[in-house]
């Protein structure tokens, strides 16, 4: 850990205490660095924006993203506020930094009732034992377009 990584723990903490008293959603921040500077930043607009995707680590990959014109974070550094919830998590692995640093725990999260735990239950359960109902229809029509993908000469790979 260093004096930038410090400070920029700092800033997504700031973040998260903005989002919060703007009401914009619940007291989560996060920032994207990359060569030593943030190129992107964000706080949690799940509520204001009616989004439930709009986590604080969703918004500054989107940002960070856009402005290097890459789906990719590819050298770039997460910092964040709380430890990433499942699909944080998932957007971080699909996005490739080369590293997250994060303050809270998922523990710490939890005693505020922001508690994951039940996701990764249902992850581990079978696919129909799970809280909401999964119905798989139309798996050989779709298939087709997965098929062409395969084969498809010109696409960009991820």
């Amino acid at each position: 850990m260093t004096e930038k990584d410090i400070k920029f723990m700092k800033r997504a903490i700031e973040l998260a205490q903005e989002g919060m008293n703007s009401n914009s959603g619940g007291p989560f921040g996060a920032v994207v660095v990359k060569n030593g500077e943030i190129i992107a930043e964000g706080f949690n607009r799940v509520t204001s924006t009616n989004d439930p995707t709009a986590h604080a680590e969703v918004v500054a990959i989107r940002k960070a993203c856009e402005k290097l014109g890459s789906f990719q974070l590819d050298d770039c550094i997460v910092y964040t506020s709380c430890e990433p919830c499942p699909m944080c998590l998932g957007a971080i692995y699909w996005a490739r930094p080369k590293a997250v640093f994060y303050a809270c725990d998922k523990n710490d999260a939890a005693k505020i009732d922001f508690d994951d735990a039940f996701i990764y239950e249902e992850l581990d359960k079978n696919i129909n034992d799970r809280s909401i109902k999964f119905v798989q229809i139309l798996q050989k029509e779709a298939t087709v377009v997965f098929k062409e993908w395969d084969s498809k000469v010109n696409k960009t790979e991820y």
